[in-house]
């Protein structure tokens, strides 16, 4: 039997191509940072969780190009940030290159929804890529610290009609024990103890503080303050002053703190003196057809409470605690 030629085998094989694969492959034009690239939007949808992807995806309802037919896209990364990315997208790996820092990948990755850790970053500044991990993780830790620490004191507080919450983190191991007779000057300010000796070596780096605090923004808190101060904790020992009055002396330990507020008015007291308030009834119809004519008088200024409760410490400098090292 005679051979069939090749072009009849060829045939038959190109009958069993679909059409979509006889098409050459779309190519796309992307402006970034004045900077062109032309790619094939299928690297791109093999990612469809990330913001190219979804973007460059079966729908493109949100995906239109501009009147030269490119797409302006990644507003804020620069060329060279993107050339990175695109690696990703082809080899699946973030290779960060030397002039290129590390937080700017991680600002773009944020910006594009792509997966910044050990196992898609690649960078010869190790301290840089484990000082990104060590945010990531500390967020995700002072979340679980929030929600099972720190919440429930705030609750307990705003029970109580405060409007603000001071809490002092000590150690499982710290004893608080005051003279009931002679308490530490504390001053007006009323602090919440909480014990968690996890929360307390959590905030002994100020980076981690610092990642706490940008969370409990995102939480719409108001007015907040992370750092270290002097806690007193138990009595160290007696003076005797002349008239026979006693100075309780106080063991002072450096413990972290959380101060802040969810009310808008921060730091500021709603409260009206209304003393101060001038009626505005009308005592009588005469009264007010007399005064008429009369210019305004010009009221007296409201005087807030919070403003006469406000005064120097009284306490004699000896006895004042150590100043509060305030982070915010």
């Amino acid at each position: 039997m005679a051979a069939r030629p090749d072009f009849q085998r060829e045939g038959r094989g190109e009958k069993n191509l679909s059409p979509l694969s006889r098409l050459p492959h779309e190519r796309v034009t992307l402006m970034v940072d004045g900077t062109h690239f032309v790619v094939d939007p299928a690297l791109f949808t093999a990612h469809p969780d990330t913001m190219l992807g979804r973007m460059f995806g079966p729908a493109r309802h949100f995906t239109r190009p501009n009147t030269k037919g490119e797409y302006e896209i990644a507003e804020g990364i620069g060329a060279s940030i993107f050339k990175v990315v695109l690696d990703f997208y082809k080899g699946g790996i973030l290779q960060c290159p030397e002039g290129v820092s590390v937080s700017e990948l991680r600002e773009a990755c944020d910006y594009l929804c792509i997966n910044f850790d050990y196992s898609t970053v690649r960078c010869r500044d190790l301290s840089a890529l484990l000082h990104e991990l060590s945010n990531d993780g500390a967020k995700r830790q002072f979340d679980v610290f929030l929600e099972e620490l720190v919440v429930p004191v705030m609750v307990s507080s705003a029970q109580e009609g405060e409007r603000e919450c001071h809490i002092v983190v000590l150690t499982d191991d710290d004893i608080v024990d005051w003279d009931h007779d002679n308490p530490p000057p504390m001053g007006e300010e009323y602090s919440q103890i909480l014990y968690s000796t996890k929360l307390y070596r959590f905030f002994k780096y100020i980076e981690n503080r610092d990642v706490a605090k940008a969370l409990l923004k995102e939480r719409g808190l108001k007015n907040i303050r992370i750092g270290i101060e002097g806690y007193p904790t138990c009595k160290e020992k007696v003076k005797r002053r002349p008239g026979g009055r006693s100075e309780v002396i106080y063991n002072y330990v450096q413990r972290p703190f959380i101060q802040l507020s969810w009310e808008k008015e921060e730091g500021k007291s709603r409260h009206v003196d209304f003393q101060c308030v001038r009626s505005k009834s009308v005592p009588n119809l005469i009264t007010s057809l007399g005064e008429s004519t009369r210019p305004a008088a010009i009221p007296n200024p409201q005087v807030d409470e919070l403003d006469r409760l406000i005064s120097p410490d009284p306490r004699p400098q000896s006895q004042a605690p150590p100043p509060p090292i305030n982070d915010s």
